[in-house]
């Protein structure tokens, strides 16, 4: 009927502001990102600057989310994520991403929940000739410990570094170790902490130190 206004449930959804300023901020947080994958178990400093984000997202998340996705890059979002209407459209309307239901056919992963994360086998680890499919996961709500748990070896590493980070599930570095060994085929992981980010690429390998 002409004169009659319909509202979708979308209407009521909360829709939180993006990046204050959009092209200096996502050259910011990217430059955070690639010195974290060139330099593995290095703490990345960024200031993520957002105001009345929808829960479960962090400010981090959000941050390295606008920076990453975009209209070509298909994004999983974890339980507690999908579950929020307010979250969802937030990514959907600053990033264009489209958010698909099956771990495996994501580029990316948000992972808000870290320590009910699924096993890494369920995402996407590349083919042999095409490694560069596999997924990047971006676990949030991080606390960094640099005299942590893990020592690491490989490409972006003088000699080895020490790492540590939580929350993680309990069995977390055996499936990274295990993810690490079939390089280059497997996923990439980086780390939302607060005010820093850090990465582990599937190229480096990891030890448990004896605690």
């Amino acid at each position: 009927m002409l004169g009659t206004q319909t509202h979708s449930p979308a209407a009521a959804v909360r829709l939180a502001p993006g990046f204050s300023n959009p092209v200096h901020d996502a050259q910011n947080c990217f430059r955070a990102v690639m010195q974290a994958i060139a330099r593995p178990g290095s703490l990345q400093p960024f200031a993520a600057d957002f105001k009345d984000l929808p829960d479960p997202l962090t400010a981090m998340g959000a941050a390295l989310a606008l920076t990453l996705l975009d209209f070509d890059t298909p994004v999983w979002l974890d339980p507690a994520l999908a579950s929020s209407p307010d979250a969802t459209a937030f990514l959907r309307f600053h990033t264009g991403a489209p958010i698909v239901n099956v771990p495996v056919e994501a580029s990316f992963c948000l992972i808000s929940d870290p320590e009910r994360l699924i096993g890494l086998g369920n995402f996407a680890q590349g083919t042999p000739d095409y490694p560069d499919r596999s997924a990047t996961l971006i676990l949030m709500r991080q606390t960094f410990n640099t005299a942590g748990m893990l020592q690491l070896t490989g490409p972006g590493i003088k000699d080895v570094t020490q790492f540590g980070t939580s929350p993680v599930p309990q069995t977390f570095w055996d499936q990274v170790k295990a993810n690490n060994a079939q390089f280059p085929r497997g996923i990439d992981l980086i780390f939302a902490g607060e005010t820093e980010i850090a990465a582990l690429p599937r190229s480096t390998q990891l030890t448990r130190m004896e605690a």
